[in-house]
């Protein structure tokens, strides 16, 4: 799996000071992506063991509210082979803090583990380590800039763990 980018400290991409992690590779294409040189899956960089070790130390100061996996995409078939592993570090070395997760896909019809055109192995891997995941293709025609963490309206922000607190809908 390659990356396009590494912030370490985002507030754009869910809630508080994130540190996130843009993979590469997506074959949804949506008109009007804010990201489209990652759809390429060779773009970037290889995200390698030096790679995750970066992000456990940007992810390690008391201000960082967690992590945030965007695209590219996410649960394309081979970046979730990578992302399983590497989500369950950041658990288990940082249970307190929040993974975030953006995917075009549709929760519960393209990640579903009956017939989801997306569901892997590692599906449920992934989505057991996330708390909160955006989900749902970006359609240009509902953008809307007021828009929390999302950028159109068919956009879903679930809160996959019933954590409580200020999580934007």
């Amino acid at each position: 799996m390659n990356y396009g980018e590494i912030k370490k400290t985002d507030i754009a991409n869910g809630e508080g000071v994130r540190v996130s992690l843009f993979v590469s590779g997506c074959r949804i294409h949506c008109k009007g992506c804010f990201n489209s040189v990652t759809w390429d899956f060779n773009y970037g960089k290889p995200f390698t063991e030096n790679t995750e070790n970066e992000i456990l130390e940007a992810l390690a100061p008391d201000y960082i509210a967690g992590l945030s996996v965007l695209g590219g995409e996410p649960f394309e078939i081979e970046n979730q082979r990578v992302l399983a592993p590497f989500l369950q570090k950041v658990k288990t070395r940082f249970p307190e803090k929040t993974i975030w997760c953006y995917t075009g896909y549709v929760y519960d019809v393209d990640l579903a583990p009956s017939d989801g055109k997306r569901h892997t192995e590692f599906t449920n891997i992934m989505l057991d380590c996330i708390d909160i995941l955006v989900d749902g293709p970006f359609i240009e025609s509902q953008k809307d800039i007021r828009l929390v963490f999302r950028g159109s309206t068919n956009q879903r922000i679930l809160n996959l763990k019933g954590l409580s607190g200020n999580v934007t809908k």
